[in-house]
């Protein structure tokens, strides 16, 4: 969403025609349409490395979503397949593969992913985020592109959160986030120290949307069994889309998963965090883009197994009780980030469909 934002931006009536392929259950779906991008869902089969029954049946899901990317390529001849990876990209990139389109997988993690490093022996090009990234795709055409970021994360107003959250400024703001589907352990760890972190902070806590228990009424429920002058203290929602800059611009410490999105915000907005890696993550990913940001000083890292409200309770307090500390972290932040990746990917997709419309005839009309 942040390259087709900033593409537009960048190109005005000239930009291309997006189209976006993904599973039908992601929050995806409403971002696109936010966005006025046209979703095409497709059955998709994760990649575990591990034994599972569950396995088998993926393989199906699998075969029947190359089937569905093979049916839609043909129907909207794309000029150019941009993937970043996850278990969904991997029939759409055979499919592109089959078909001849030109394809650029970005890797948003410090360590490759299974899925893209399965897209990075079939694409024509593969971006990384970090130089590191680069050793995990041998013999690949690699370009050290950075991860685009939306523009409004930068331009947020803390004025504007405080406004609209009802929050009180003169407090610390602990910005907790799980990602779109939410963290149950961070969500338990919060709801078990709630009362604790709010004596002494605000907390805006994106608790997630998950199919398999209800976060949002679970945190409000713990919620309502604060002190009135408490329950003030604490701001709680699923998701966020476009205030996300003002939040970010107003918080005083980042608690949240070491997804590459999550790491990368915090990076370039020099926030100070504590990192809790999703201890399944696929090529344990997570653990090695937390390691990026402790081994910097910008971060802490809190392994899940240790996880519990004591210990972030304990975190928390201790980091906001030292502001020479937290400024220390936002200074180790400078020069993580690589700015520019909107306009790096943007050059590299326009050179792959210049090349995939010099090679072979084009219907005429928008590209996509």
């Amino acid at each position: 969403m942040a390259l087709i934002e900033g593409w537009r931006e960048l190109a005005g009536e000239l930009a291309p025609e997006f189209e976006y392929i993904g599973s039908a259950a992601g929050v995806e779906v409403k971002l696109a349409a936010a966005r006025s991008v046209r979703y095409h869902a497709i059955a998709t089969g994760k990649l575990r490395r591990y034994l599972s029954l569950q396995n088998l049946a993926d393989v199906f899901r699998v075969a029947a979503g190359t089937i569905q990317s093979l049916v839609l390529l043909r129907r909207l001849r794309p000029d150019v397949v941009f993937s970043t990876g996850g278990f969904v990209s991997v029939p759409v990139v055979i499919a592109a593969r089959i078909l001849h389109i030109p394809i650029l997988a970005h890797e948003q993690t410090v360590a490759g992913g299974l899925a893209n490093r399965i897209a990075g022996r079939l694409a024509d090009r593969v971006a990384v985020s970090f130089q590191s990234s680069a050793d995990f795709f041998p013999g690949a055409s690699v370009v050290v592109t950075g991860i685009p970021l939306r523009k409004t994360l930068f331009s947020g107003d803390a004025a504007r959160f405080y406004e609209s959250s009802g929050l009180d400024r003169s407090l610390p703001l602990v910005y907790v986030t799980g990602g779109a589907q939410g963290s149950r352990v961070l969500n338990g760890a919060v709801a078990a120290s709630l009362e604790g972190l709010l004596s002494s902070a605000c907390v805006a806590h994106q608790c997630g949307s998950h199919p398999s228990y209800d976060a949002l009424a679970m945190m409000r429920q713990a919620a309502a069994a604060l002190p009135r002058e408490l329950a003030r203290r604490y701001f709680v929602f699923d998701y966020m889309d476009r205030g996300l800059g003002d939040l970010m611009a107003a918080a005083t410490l980042l608690v949240g998963r070491a997804g590459a999105g999550t790491v990368c915000e915090a990076m370039a907005l020099a926030k100070p965090a504590i990192l809790v890696p999703l201890a399944t993550s696929a090529g344990d990913e997570q653990r090695k883009n937390a390691r990026l940001l402790s081994d910097a000083g910008q971060a802490v890292v809190i392994e899940e197994s240790d996880l519990d409200g004591p210990r972030l309770l304990a975190a928390v307090g201790q980091l906001l009780s030292e502001p020479a500390r937290l400024q220390s972290m936002r200074e180790a932040a400078r020069g993580l980030f690589i700015p520019g990746a909107v306009e790096r990917l943007v050059s590299e997709l326009e050179s792959l469909a210049a090349s995939c419309l010099s090679g072979q005839p084009r219907s005429q009309g928008p590209h996509h």
